[in-house]
């Protein structure tokens, strides 16, 4: 309509125009139209996708961020440095068809690369100049094998839950905690995850929080990775050499400091005035490092948490004697609430004063290194209970597992995360998190008071403040004002874990400390609770026969009073038995 008008408008000017001059005038009018909406495109702002949302986008369930890392792979790796606008264009080329030609899609989605917010666009518009002609047979082939891994994966994780009682959705985890199981297998994830919670604690040293019972907490964590050699462990290792960056770059510039300062200290003369102490600041320490020491770093530590990361258990047992190992196991037990610690020598060449310690730790060490840590008689010792403890997947007979890479967007954002812990400070009020974690040590209490299990009874209390830990962790990366439904099925399920972890790690030890009888040393499930096996009348003696141990009536009174107060028996009338009156 707009053409004919202009040819009509032309036509009363002068002279009628030729069919050529009016095809020539059309295909003039039509050129200007397309520039003037090509320009109008331009101009006008792309709708911007929040960066947590971006992170959940997926074509089929699939993260386009899995799809661009095969993508890589299959086109010979992450683009350097001159060749990045070639190939992100050809990247945005091929995932314009499963991104419905949507611009703002790809601007969420694409990598950047160090290119600016403009740059990046120039390179979307050109992608989507014209529309998609379907899915590239490279793009047909990324999907299909992604989908087949992803099988594979779900799986796995089936697997893993039906073994350990905990199910990781890696996909709701926050920045950090995600990018740290890049390239992870399935079966390892979770032993990842747990050596890198108390490094992610250590640099959110500045938050305090409420707990269920009142107190205020710090972020108190260790772990322990344990496995038998070649079980791949390293794993845990790639990923807090990736968050200690930053404590390793800030600690060599300390070191360089007390190293000058020994150096002219060293060289002064004899009537020469010894320089002050620099009194540095320096938060990576090595596990094998002398209380005298220890006690110095806290002293100059300004309030922060230090952090120790050890690749074998066995060399801290080692290069501790019975007395070092005493000590630090005080030292260890006291960090988990930032107890206070000291020590008085006379001597001017040992460190003295006292201080609060915090101090958070991740070791790896095989099974037998953990054994001879955690004996008989130092098991009621409680750091057992403060011990966030992880077992590497059963590798004997095998295959070899694959590893993916990770790549240099991860690592960015690992650090992006390790930002946000460090400026997080003061009181963080996390309602939601209490209630959860409330209700779930609540629910232990009840199962292990109906299996008279006195084991899960101890390890419950601090798994669950464990779980707790970690789901601030959890919600500091969000940086979510109120905790996420994410960050609650995350706590529950890091306290079950650690629950499970603990029993199995030290249940049978522990449990010898308590009961003599061996029968007694098997943990009872959820179907065969003592409480559960009784009949709805029952006497003391069908009770000690469930029991199967020699319990004096004394200790079957303690027994039958405690389900009294809970409401579970009340007595018959016969004042011989006890009747059920909940069964669930």
């Amino acid at each position: 309509m707009q053409t004919n008008q202009l040819i009509s408008q032309q036509e009363n000017v002068g002279k009628p125009l030729s069919k050529k001059e009016r095809v020539i005038l059309a295909r003039e009018h039509a050129s200007r139209m397309r520039t003037t909406e090509s320009v109008k495109q331009a101009l006008e702002p792309l709708q911007e996708i929040e960066p947590e949302k971006a992170e959940s986008l997926a074509f089929k369930g699939i993260p386009y961020s899995s799809i661009i890392s095969e993508y890589w792979l299959r086109n010979g790796g992450e683009p350097q440095e001159g060749e990045r606008n070639v190939k992100l264009h050809k990247l945005a080329v091929n995932l314009r068809a499963i991104c419905d030609n949507k611009k703002e899609i790809l601007m969420a989605v694409l990598p950047r690369f160090g290119l600016s917010q403009a740059e990046l666009r120039s390179v979307v518009e050109s992608a989507c100049k014209e529309p998609p002609k379907g899915i590239s047979r490279m793009m047909e082939s990324i999907i299909k094998s992604e989908e087949a891994r992803r099988k594979m994966e779900e799986q796995d994780a089936e697997a893993v839950a039906e073994e350990t009682g905990a199910k990781l959705n890696v996909r709701t985890l926050p920045i950090g905690l995600k990018e740290s199981l890049a390239g992870v297998p399935v079966s390892m994830q979770l032993p990842v995850l747990c050596a890198v919670m108390p490094i992610a604690a250590a640099y959110a040293d500045g938050v305090e929080v409420e707990y269920c019972d009142g107190f205020r907490q710090h972020l108190g964590l260790m772990s322990i990775i344990r496995g038998e050699q070649a079980s791949g462990k390293s794993v845990c290792k790639s990923a807090i050499d990736v968050w200690k960056r930053q404590f390793d770059e800030e600690d060599a510039v300390a070191r360089q400091r007390e190293e000058a300062w020994k150096e002219r200290r060293k060289g002064r003369k004899a009537n020469e005035k010894a320089p002050d102490d620099p009194k540095v600041l320096i938060r990576m320490v090595p596990v094998t490092v002398s209380c005298s020491t220890l006690l110095k770093r806290l002293k100059n530590a300004q309030g922060h948490c230090l952090y120790s990361f050890c690749e074998e258990l066995d060399t801290l047992r080692k290069t501790n004697g019975a007395g070092s190992w005493s000590s630090k196991y005080d030292i260890y037990r006291l960090s988990f609430d930032k107890g206070e610690w000291g020590q008085d020598y006379n001597s001017d060449q040992a460190e003295s004063g006292v201080v609060n310690v915090a101090y958070n730790w991740t070791i790896l060490g095989t099974n037998g290194a953990l054994h001879k840590c955690f004996k008989s008689e130092n098991i009621e010792n409680g750091l057992s209970s403060r011990v966030l403890v992880s077992e590497m997947p059963d590798s004997s007979f095998a295959k070899m597992p694959k590893y993916g890479k990770r790549s240099e967007e991860c690592e960015a954002r690992i650090q992006e995360a390790v930002t946000r812990l460090r400026s997080a400070s003061g009181l963080v009020n996390v309602p939601r998190l209490r209630a959860v974690i409330e209700n779930w040590v609540e629910q232990k209490r009840v199962e292990a008071s109906k299996d008279l299990d006195r084991v899960k009874d101890i390890y419950r209390k601090r798994a669950a403040v464990i779980g707790f830990r970690c789901g601030v962790v959890f919600h500091l990366l969000t940086g979510n004002k109120k905790e996420s439904n994410a960050c609650l099925e995350f706590a529950k399920m890091m306290a079950e874990y650690c629950l499970n972890q603990q029993i199995l790690a030290f249940g049978q030890t522990l449990e010898t400390q308590f009961i003599e009888a061996s029968n007694e040393c098997q943990r009872y499930g959820k179907n065969h609770s003592i409480f559960d096996q009784l009949p709805p009348s029952f006497t003391k003696d069908d009770l000690r026969a469930l029991k199967q141990g020699n319990y004096s009536d004394a200790a079957i009174r303690q027994i039958t009073s405690r389900w009294s107060r809970d409401g579970w028996i009340e007595k018959a009338e016969d004042g011989k038995h006890w009747i059920k009156k909940r069964t669930e």
